[in-house]
């Protein structure tokens, strides 16, 4: 049989030149991406792969074919099992390959669990219940990290006449494996599937211990907007991505959060109201950010009057919060963004004895409250919580964040100052003081560096506290 092939110990790799499998059968197969040919084989030592190839990977072209070399994984692959992203990834690759003119996946059976088998596997997830990395679990059944072996998988590309391919994969030491076995790998292409909560944890550890390609750029905040604190292998500006808003993803379902950009003398507009703009293009892709990252986003009247605000996630990739707008009076024009744009939905919150229009557009929730005590910030947050509304951004303006900070109901609170002096304008942060500076409010702090703006998150509840390095100016 020749040298055994282990990815973790590739410059041991010797080229056996006898042949591991043998073709048995080709048929078609149709599915959801296309027709495939199902290319059957027999391994030597009694295992069974096969291969789905579509056009004609063989014949000479500009490129190697996209190939995957897939391990077979029942959980994953059959059960759609989210403790992994193998069946995932299976379906992308082939997605990806019938968008070519040729390609081909190969289907490695006995690769169950990078090779232990598939009841060790199950073995290794029960330690990793009980809190082990996926590498630690199986050091501690006594098994191999990674007991692949690529040899068959390499004789069914030569097989296919497919001697030189562009890999699917994340693992680099598929790419070594295989090119220690005569494959020569043209250019490695990392599958777009994003991690889950349920894998998250288990894709990190092979990030950080089995050296796979780091997360792409991007892609840190694409888990942080759905919900997943990436731990793994980050490059700079992602890693300040996860230590800005990592803390605001695990606070769990109920987060109050206050945003205010102001001069650095204390001012959100000028006297005639001109808010555009105090702070810069960086603290604008935060807010937007924010509201990524909550259930609905808050504003008052005199906001939605003086700016026309649209309140959606336009700077990022994100699903858009439920715009709230407190208008006890209701006196928010009626041709408002808020009430006209349907790219999100509306609720618009007005007084009991509030003069509204006979027919709101299909987008806004027109909710009459029973009394003015209703807007006071504990009580609005108990009603949006009661509406599946728990994480919550008190945008604007200046009187409506100052009322929430009043009432000590913010958890967080960003306020970004900008270099400039206004000198006469609308207030940002105002509230009725204490006569001692030891009765001010105070909190944990910590600082960022928004292009020429500095952003101070004060934390007000151990909830949602912040990592422990508080205090350090970080670039976001």
């Amino acid at each position: 049989m020749g040298n055994y092939y282990s990815p973790m110990s590739s410059e041991n790799a010797v080229i056996n030149t006898a042949v591991t499998v043998h073709r048995v059968v080709t048929t078609s197969l149709p599915t959801r991406h296309g027709v495939f040919e199902m290319v059957g084989y027999a391994g030597v030592d009694g295992a069974e792969h096969v291969a789905l190839v579509w056009g004609q990977p063989h014949v000479p072209a500009m490129e190697p074919p996209l190939v995957r070399v897939h391990s077979e994984c029942l959980t994953g692959d059959a059960f759609g099992s989210y403790r992994c992203d193998c069946g995932e990834q299976l379906d992308a690759a082939l997605a990806a390959i019938s968008r070519t003119p040729a390609g081909a996946v190969v289907y490695m059976r006995g690769h169950e669990g990078r090779g232990i088998g598939l009841l060790n596997k199950l073995r290794a997830y029960a330690l990793q219940d009980a809190g082990r990395d996926t590498v630690d679990a199986n050091t501690d059944l006594g098994l191999p990290i990674d007991a692949r072996d690529y040899r068959q998988g390499a004789d069914i590309l030569r097989d296919l006449g497919i001697p030189a391919v562009r890999l699917l994969t994340s693992n680099p030491a598929k790419q070594i494996a295989l090119e220690a076995l005569g494959i020569t790998v043209a250019g490695r292409q990392r599958l777009n599937v994003s991690d889950r909560a349920e894998n998250s944890s288990y894709l990190n550890s092979k990030r950080s211990r089995m050296e796979h390609d780091p997360l792409p750029d991007g892609e840190a905040w694409e888990q942080l907007s759905s919900g997943i604190v990436p731990d793994g292998v980050l490059d700079p500006k992602q890693s300040a991505l996860v230590d800005l808003y990592g803390p605001l993803v695990e606070a769990g379902d109920t987060l109050v959060i206050g945003q205010l950009g102001q001069s650095i003398d204390g001012f959100i507009a000028s006297r005639t109201g001109d808010a555009c703009y105090v702070t810069g293009e960086e603290d604008r892709e935060h807010l937007h950010r924010l509201r990524a990252l909550v259930d609905a986003v808050v504003v008052g009247a005199g906001t939605v009057t003086a700016d026309d605000c649209q309140l959606t996630v336009r700077s990022v990739t994100g699903a858009h919060p439920v715009r709230v707008a407190l208008d006890p009076h209701a006196r928010i024009p009626n041709d408002s963004k808020l009430l006209t744009d349907p790219t999100a939905p509306t609720l618009w919150l007005v007084g009991p004895d509030a003069e509204v229009p006979d027919e709101v557009a299909c987008h806004v929730e027109l909710q009459r409250l029973e009394s003015m005590d209703q807007f006071a910030p504990r009580r609005l947050l108990q009603l949006l919580k009661e509406q599946g509304l728990g994480r919550v951004l008190i945008e604007g303006g200046g009187v409506t964040v100052s009322k929430f900070l009043r009432e000590r109901a913010l958890d967080r609170l960003f306020l970004t100052t900008a270099p400039i002096l206004v000198g006469d304008g609308v207030p940002g942060i105002r509230f009725d003081g204490t006569d001692d500076l030891a009765g001010a409010i105070s909190a944990p702090v910590r600082r960022f560096v928004l292009g020429d703006d500095i952003c101070s998150e004060f934390t007000f509840t151990p909830k949602a506290a912040a990592p422990t390095d508080r205090g350090a100016p970080l670039q976001a």
